[in-house]
């Protein structure tokens, strides 16, 4: 019985150990990553406030992140999904947009 036990937690350990998603074939570093999370942060919220202004001139959020970072959505989603399985990394990612989204709207004050 601790023989079962210590290769479940063997195998366990070297199973967590290693990002389960592979890179994708065009790696955006982290910091273009979370420039990208930031700001789709900031065109939601912008969405739901007042959309009027982005309808106004014309700007589709996707499209404009799209063209901004030069990228399509395919590697977007294959960047978002390879970071994501970093939880730990991932969470620092959103603690730092966080932080800056809370530094942008107190210098609005």
């Amino acid at each position: 019985m601790k023989k079962i036990i210590y290769l479940t937690v063997f195998f366990g350990l070297f199973a967590c150990s290693e990002n389960p998603v592979k890179p994708p074939k065009k790696l955006l570093d982290e910091k273009t990553m979370e420039n990208i999370l930031y700001d789709i942060a900031i065109l939601q919220a912008a969405n739901s406030n007042a959309p009027e202004i982005l309808q106004a001139n014309k700007i589709e959020a996707k499209n404009f992140i799209y063209k901004k970072y030069k990228i399509d959505s395919a590697t977007y989603h294959q960047n978002n999904r390879y970071y994501a399985a970093e939880v730990n990394n991932y969470k620092h990612m959103h603690n730092r947009i966080l932080a800056r989204l809370e530094k942008h709207q107190n210098a609005k004050k």
